[in-house]
């Protein structure tokens, strides 16, 4: 369900509100939060925060670090996390696949999926880079569709209509590399279509760059976008990237294990 889709005149519970907001707060560079900090990016103030607060530590969804003065998620978020239907059947086909194809690539490997204008990182598998550290990007982590290599294959095979819906919103810039220029994104995804892959430098991180494929069914669906990151000399030729045929058979691999797909 979509904020569109909303049931009208149906109240709004403030109070879980803004208990989501809490837990909302928590980010995998963030995990561990000071009250301040949770009232903070929650916009309330300290006494509704450690109301809430405690009311999430009694239902074992945060804990609380008396030492160190800090709150994050519990366990039992896990369990509530496993019980997402988004993207677990592909999930499961890709797992052993983005393994494999590390291995065999010596770059870090992402399995994306969209959601609600966004891209959504299903499962990773990492790989350390010589002299640099990365922020790579975690389960569950969202992206902006306008950069990495991953993500803009999503976009570039969604349907027009929703295609439009993503590139009428406000555009993340995460390096000025990252095109945000929807007109451009529109030429670039017929492209990226056309050809069946995506290589994009220095739009995540400066210095690293990603190439990526869409995963379809065998009627053609998208079912996510497979793609992997490492130093940019480590692709060769930008218009032949030497790791392509690997990631279409990977990417061919997750489709038939998900429910039977082929090669873009």
């Amino acid at each position: 369900m979509t904020q569109n889709e909303l049931s009208a005149g149906v109240p709004l519970v403030r109070a879980l509100d803004r208990g989501i907001a809490i837990l909302a707060a928590f980010t995998p560079e963030r995990p561990a939060l000071t009250l301040t900090e949770l009232s903070r990016a929650a916009a309330l103030d300290k006494g509704t925060t450690r109301r809430l607060l405690q009311t999430l530590l009694l239902n074992r969804l945060v804990t609380h670090d008396g030492a160190a003065g800090t709150y994050a998620l519990a366990g039992r978020v896990l369990s509530l996390a496993a019980a997402v239907p988004l993207g677990s059947d592909l999930r499961a086909a890709g797992a052993g696949v983005l393994r494999e194809l590390a291995a065999e690539t010596g770059a870090t490997s992402f399995l994306w999926t969209f959601d609600d204008g966004m891209a959504l990182c299903l499962d990773s598998v990492r790989v350390k880079l010589p002299d640099i550290e990365v922020a790579w990007f975690a389960v569950g982590g969202r992206a902006a569709l306008n950069s990495g290599a991953g993500p803009r294959v999503l976009l570039a095979h969604l349907p027009a209509r929703e295609r439009e819906r993503v590139l009428a919103a406000p555009l993340a810039s995460r390096t000025p590399a990252a095109e945000t220029d929807p007109g451009l994104l529109r030429r670039q995804a017929e492209r990226i279509r056309t050809r069946g892959w995506d290589f994009a430098r220095d739009d995540f991180v400066i210095g690293l760059a990603g190439l990526g494929v869409p995963i379809l069914s065998a009627r053609g669906a998208l079912l996510g976008a497979l793609s992997i990151a490492s130093l940019t000399g480590g692709f060769g030729d930008p218009e032949a990237p030497g790791p392509l045929d690997v990631l279409w058979r990977c990417a061919s691999r997750i489709a038939a294990l998900t429910e039977g797909g082929r090669r873009p």
